[in-house]
C-alpha cells in the first residue's frame, strides 16, 4: 500500500509521522507502538501471546525490508491494484492470524479489547479507531491521499468480515463455535 502511492494506511501514517519526527525507521517506529499498545491494553484485559510478539516485530521488519525491496506503482492502473490487494489482504489475515489463537497483535489487541468493552461490533471500533490514528499521524505529516481515506472506511467491514470467515464473533472476537476440550473420562480407555 505504501508503494502504490496513493496514501498511507492511517496506521502507516502515524507511524511515518513518527519517522518525520524522529528520524527512526518506519519498522521501527511500528515496533516501538506496538510496545506502547501492548502495556495500554494489558490494562484492558488482553493479554499478549507469541503471536503477539511475532506480529509485533516481523510487521516492523518486514516493513523496513519490503520499503526497500518493492519498486513504487509506476501507473494508476498499478497503483490501484497494489492498493486493493493491500486492503483485502490485511483485512483476510487479520481474521486468519487471530483465528490461530496466539495472540492478537498490538493493534488488533486493541480493537478487540474495545470492542469487548463497548459491545460495539469490531468493523465499526476499527473503522473508528484508524479515523482517530489518520487525524493523529496527518497532525505529525503522515502522507495522506485518497488511499488512506479509502482504507481507513473500509479495513473495518473487511477485517470483520475476515473474523466470521475464519469462525470468530465480530463482537470482541471470541469464537463463534467455541471447540470444547473433551474429558479425560470421555476418552476410550486403552485395553
Amino acid at each position: 500500500m505504501i508503494q502504490s502511492g496513493l496514501g498511507l494506511g492511517p496506521w502507516d501514517a502515524f507511524h511515518y509521522g513518527l519517522y518525520r519526527l524522529t528520524g527512526m525507521s518506519v519498522g521501527v517506529a511500528i515496533i516501538l507502538v506496538g510496545v506502547v499498545i501492548v502495556a495500554a491494553t494489558y490494562l484492558i484485559n488482553v493479554r499478549p501471546g507469541p503471536g503477539t510478539i511475532a506480529n509485533m516485530i516481523l510487521i516492523g521488519v518486514f516493513a523496513d525490508v519490503m520499503l526497500q525491496l518493492l519498486p513504487p506503482a509506476g501507473s494508476w492502473f498499478t497503483a490501484v491494484v497494489m492498493f486493493a490487494a493491500g486492503v483485502l489482504l490485511t483485512g483476510f489475515s487479520t481474521g486468519m492470524y487471530i483465528g490461530a489463537g496466539l495472540g492478537k497483535g498490538p493493534r488488533d489487541g486493541l480493537m478487540i479489547g474495545i470492542s469487548q468493552r463497548t459491545g460495539f461490533s469490531v468493523g465499526r471500533v476499527r473503522t473508528g479507531l484508524e479515523i482517530a490514528v489518520l487525524g493523529i499521524g496527518w497532525a505529525m505529516g503522515g502522507v495522506v491521499g485518497i488511499g488512506t481515506i479509502i482504507f481507513a472506511l473500509t479495513i473495518g467491514p473487511a477485517t470483520q468480515w475476515s473474523l466470521q470467515l475464519f469462525g470468530m464473533s465480530t463482537t470482541g472476537a471470541a469464537p463463534a463455535h467455541p471447540v470444547r476440550p473433551v474429558s479425560e473420562t470421555a476418552l476410550p480407555r486403552a485395553a
